[in-house]
């Protein structure tokens, strides 16, 4: 990185910043918070894979956070035609997503009832990533309501909170750690 390059531009130093394309808008816009919410999604996918897990998992959450940078890009696009050049999010991404719950789940033990996170800090890290992700999918499709989403965005958000879901338990599993049915009143 250059010396000469500076990380601040002080241009949203009035509460204002920039999409894809130029459009300024405030900093709470709903595109703002819903790609905001994927790039913290991001940060602790990153948490995740900095755990002692297995190599097959790091390298998948690496595939993923790749998926999601790409998302946040759509996501922060002002126009379509600013979305043109960008990494689109492909069919193969969401069935990579579903082949790997399917493989992790042939190995789980059947679940009937809830789980409450826990047991392990990978395991919890996962259900962090399971609920940041289900928030963003809500913000993503309340935006949708207002601005075109490419619906693979939707669906491949859906598929990666299941994910996490089925990834807490199996790193559960293959650490040991205790599974915490929750226990109605």
């Amino acid at each position: 990185m250059s010396t000469n390059y500076k990380i601040y531009t002080k241009g949203g130093d009035k509460g204002q910043t920039s999409l894809l394309g130029g459009t300024r808008v405030p900093k709470y816009d709903e595109r703002i918070e819903a790609y905001g919410t994927l790039d913290e999604l991001n940060s602790f996918i990153g948490v995740v894979r900095d755990q002692s897990i297995n190599s097959t998992y790091k390298s998948n959450l690496l595939a993923i956070q790749h998926v999601i940078f790409a998302a946040e890009s759509h996501l922060a696009a002002d126009k379509p035609e600013s979305a043109v050049n960008l990494p689109q999010i492909l069919e193969e991404d969401i069935l990579f997503l579903e082949n790997e719950i399917d493989k992790m789940n042939e190995v789980l033990p059947e679940l009937r009832s809830f789980i409450l996170p826990g047991g392990h800090v990978a395991v919890s890290y996962c259900h962090v990533c399971r609920t940041i992700c289900r928030r963003a999918e809500r913000l993503t499709i309340k935006l949708s309501e207002h601005y075109p989403v490419d619906e693979r965005i939707l669906k491949y958000l859906n598929r990666l909170s299941d994910y996490f879901f089925v990834l807490a338990r199996k790193i559960g599993l293959d650490l040991n750690a205790p599974e915490t049915l929750w226990k109605p009143n």
